[in-house]
């Protein structure tokens, strides 16, 4: 899918925010094996974008799943080299509110990755809480895209009226965003239906990512509302929500039974049909082989209606990410 002139993207990609955080995922130096693995399996299948971020992995790990990214694509050999697509989320930290600062921080991240980043993509909006740093750090974005250190720039967590204004601003500017990145599954449906959020990216030839598309592992069909749950923060909304997400597990496991597929690759493939790019992501090489197994096909209408139905009648929906933006 070419989204630019320079810069093409696959039908599906890998998020990693995994890679490096011990907090939500438990992450620790012990998996960077298995992560080249998954690494070297997503790309080798076509699956050969890779979303990161600058603040994946704190403290002592600051920057840990760029680092490893930049490791892993060096040491890869195989096909599809050229098309690899590393796009990095800068964080809009409060210490960040001069264009130069979104400058730098690009800078920080290729040296950890040991390469230029392909799409540099602003990680969340301030408008809920500090609408005045904001232009500062768009101007800095469109900087990064002038002075030819990236290939394109796109957005994460913007809602429609703030999208439209960061989208005249860079028209002035001639820089097109081509992508924008929210949380969208069949648990978190919000900012399709209701901020009507694919339409206006269309209006606007900007492709829109689906981050979490398995809803954090609640669409994997592999817990219940009895438990056992994962551990720390995870457990705790899965304790949430399980109990009230019933019709749609039910019809995500019927979808699943009469396809042969998992209900992963039910609900990354929904993410497919409905135009998006799904970025689900992968701790195993079992993960990643299931993921890339929702590649190569597609929910019929029949299918894709009865999903969402089921998606309209829970109980409980995906908690929004407290950044996202009208």
């Amino acid at each position: 899918m070419q989204i630019s002139r320079e810069l093409s993207l696959p039908t599906m990609g890998c998020g990693t925010w995994a890679w490096g955080n011990q907090l939500l995922w438990g992450y620790d130096r012990s998996m960077d094996d298995q992560l080249q693995a998954v690494f070297n399996l997503c790309v080798s299948n076509g699956v050969t974008l890779f979303d990161t971020g600058d603040s994946y992995g704190t403290g002592k790990l600051k920057g840990r799943s760029e680092t490893l990214l930049g490791q892993f694509s060096r040491e890869y050999q195989g096909i599809n080299t050229e098309k690899i697509c590393i796009a990095t989320k800068l964080a809009a930290y409060p210490w960040r509110w001069t264009r130069q600062s979104m400058v730098q921080a690009c800078k920080a991240s290729a040296q950890r990755l040991g390469r230029n980043v392909d799409l540099v993509q602003m990680h969340w909006s301030t408008a809920n809480y500090a609408p005045w740093q904001e232009e500062r750090l768009w101007d800095g974005l469109a900087d990064l895209y002038e002075q030819g250190l990236v290939k394109a720039v796109g957005l994460s967590n913007y809602g429609p009226k703030r999208l439209q204004r960061v989208y005249k601003k860079f028209k002035e500017r001639g820089v097109a965003i081509a992508t924008l990145q929210v949380q969208y599954s069949l648990l978190s449906t919000y900012p399709v239906t209701q901020l009507q959020l694919k339409q206006v990216c269309d209006d606007m030839g900007i492709k829109l990512i689906a981050y979490s598309p398995l809803g954090l592992g609640l669409l994997t069909g592999k817990y219940s509302k009895t438990g056992p749950f994962p551990k720390g923060i995870r457990g705790l909304l899965f304790r949430q929500l399980l109990p009230g997400i019933d019709p749609l597990l039910d019809c995500l496991r019927e979808v699943a039974q009469s396809r042969n597929k998992t209900m992963s690759q039910v609900a990354i493939n929904w993410c497919i049909c409905k135009g998006t790019i799904p970025i689900p992501g992968a701790k195993t090489v079992k993960q990643a082989q299931e993921n890339i197994g929702a590649l190569g096909w597609l929910l019929d209408s029949g299918e894709i209606a009865a999903l969402d139905r089921a998606a309209n009648s829970v109980d409980k929906k995906m908690v929004q990410n407290i950044f996202q933006t009208k």
